[in-house]
């Protein structure tokens, strides 16, 4: 089990290399709204899409390096799209070689990303798995430090440190609602929370990694795809990430990709805020009712990441 005390260091080694991203309370957004009655009207949201590199990966990508001892033949990642540009944006930052490997299947805004961050990007078969399999081979041939995406207490105490920037902002919150790929995120703050909140997964019905591992009772590979598979698509949650899950985390709802897309367009139309899949996946289940709190629960929502592909926004 990961400390707080972990992820209060990880908070002030971090400083200064990320955002401390804003919140924003829907009551406020929409009291002129014939629907700010509803159950919007006690929502905060996190926006940590402002997060640089657009997600909360820069996070755990930054405690991992600053906590580590990196060599000359630099850092290596697998990734959908968003820690692999975490990682390079940070290994640029701090004056490391970064070298990415990601699914031929990833969107191409995410590849440019990689490559505008001056890293070594390498499209290698269809799934994140296919990707990580070949980053392994790689790092044990170069010498090159491997960053998992989060199944790593460095990491995941980095991710942490969002849940205690968010009770900071946003004190008297009842639940936090947290998308789930591998789990990093959840895992990080859940550790922060240890149960003095609800923390509610999500998870598209399409990839649902930690769903089953809770139903099986530990880590299990799933069958992934659907909108949000670049970023929530890891066919099978943290080893590290499962004993935090399984004792912190109070559920996990699942949504559809339509669902989805309409919290992105939610989130387009009523706020002009541009969310890629995975980060509007959290919101999705509330909109949708896959989550329904109760008339007086202060709800936390994260919008964890903004890189998407423009084109591909329901307006």
């Amino acid at each position: 089990m990961m400390s707080r005390t972990e992820i209060q260091e990880a908070g002030r080694r971090i400083a200064g290399h990320v955002r401390r991203t804003p919140v924003l309370s829907l009551e406020e957004v929409l009291c002129l709204e014939e629907d700010a009655s509803d159950l919007l009207a006690r929502v905060t949201l996190k926006l940590e899409w402002l997060q640089q590199t657009g997600s909360f990966k820069a996070r755990g990508a930054f405690n991992f390096m600053l906590s580590s001892t990196v060599p000359e033949a630099g850092v290596i990642a697998a990734s959908g799209g968003n820690h692999g540009a975490a990682v390079a944006y940070a290994a640029r930052k701090l004056g490391h070689r970064a070298e990415i490997f990601v699914p031929a299947t990833s969107p191409a805004n995410k590849v440019e990303r990689l490559r505008d961050y001056g890293a070594i990007v390498n499209q290698i078969g269809d799934t994140y798995a296919e990707a990580l399999a070949a980053s392994q081979e790689r790092a044990a041939s170069s010498g090159a430090l491997a960053i998992h995406a989060y199944d790593d207490p460095r990491v995941l105490a980095g991710q942490g440190t969002l849940g205690m920037e968010f009770e900071e902002q946003a004190p008297d919150l009842d639940s936090v609602l947290v998308a789930v790929g591998g789990g990093g995120l959840i895992a990080g703050v859940a550790a922060w929370s240890q149960g003095r909140i609800k923390v509610i997964g999500v998870e598209p019905e399409k990839a649902p990694t930690l769903f089953r591992a809770l139903e099986a009772g530990g880590p299990v590979d799933v069958e992934v795809g659907g909108v949000a598979a670049d970023s929530l698509g890891a066919r099978r949650v943290g080893s590290l990430v499962f004993p935090i899950a399984a004792k912190y985390v109070n559920r996990v709802a699942l949504v559809t990709d339509d669902q989805i897309r309409q919290a992105q367009k939610f989130l387009w139309r009523r706020l002009r805020v541009v969310a890629e899949p995975g980060g509007a996946a959290a919101l999705a289940a509330l909109l949708s009712g896959a989550y329904q709190p109760r008339t007086d629960e202060r709800v936390g929502v994260v919008l964890c990441g903004a890189n998407a592909e423009l084109s591909s926004i329901p307006v």
